[in-house]
């Protein structure tokens, strides 16, 4: 049996949005559009939800996912989520097992990512048992306004700087203040990524910053997209949503 899983993960603490992940939005705890998203797919088996937090499990048991708890040492300000990731795989890879399955694709979700939808996850399901070369399946939505070419930062002198080196972009006589003229900027939004076990896996082998996508990443477009860490977000998000349907 070939189970395809989702995992959703989400934490107790946060300094820079207290309680987002439970933020109510729209009339729903912020948590619960991903949620929805894995429990509506189609090619989705099974749900898990890995937290600390009991408000969260709680949610997450409201509709129906097997929680997986947490460890302390995976609940801190600087614990990567790649590493909260590959320990939820690890859980539900040998849930699976103990079943007599095999997990075949593992759907990764934010609690403060809303922006969702399950046919969305159904589509990149079907892109990687299309084209078994993929890694992943991730998605992205185009901010060509926060092209690296416009990227500043503030340096010793108290002054902006350019973020990356012009002569990166090729010839600074050629480059421009235009937000189009560098092409199309795609960045992963954390609405999902589908992923391959082998990516969580051997995950210092996947491209940073994400390295759970691996090396070979499907895109799938949509836009807007965001994972919400801070209060100001939420208009986005509603604003998405509604545009969804929600």
């Amino acid at each position: 049996m070939h189970m395809i899983g989702a995992l959703l993960i989400g934490r107790e603490g946060s300094q820079g949005f207290p309680g987002k992940n439970t933020y109510p939005v729209l009339g729903r705890p912020l948590m619960e559009y991903p949620l929805l998203a894995a429990k509506n797919a189609a090619f989705v088996d099974e749900v898990y939800v890995s937290t600390d937090s009991e408000t969260i499990k709680e949610i997450g048991r409201r509709h129906g996912a097997r929680i997986i708890d947490r460890p302390p040492e995976l609940c801190t300000n600087t614990a990567l989520g790649e590493h909260v990731f590959v320990h939820g795989y690890r859980a539900i890879r040998d849930d699976a097992r103990a079943q007599g399955g095999d997990l075949e694709l593992l759907v990764l979700l934010h609690c403060n990512s809303p922006t969702i939808l399950a046919e969305t996850l159904d589509s990149g399901i079907e892109a990687l048992r299309g084209n078994p070369d993929l890694d992943s399946a991730v998605t992205v939505s185009r901010y060509n306004m926060w092209s690296p070419l416009r990227a500043r930062k503030i340096a010793g002198d108290g002054l902006l700087h350019p973020f990356v080196p012009f002569e990166v972009f090729g010839d600074p006589s050629r480059l421009n203040c235009d937000r189009d003229s560098q092409g199309d900027v795609w960045f992963a939004d954390m609405g999902a990524s589908i992923v391959r076990p082998r990516c969580l896996e051997d995950i210092e082998h996947g491209l940073l910053p994400q390295k759970w996508m691996g090396q070979k990443i499907y895109p799938l477009q949509q836009w807007g997209g965001c994972d919400v860490d801070y209060e100001w977000q939420i208009p986005q998000v509603e604003f998405w949503l509604r545009k969804h349907g929600f």
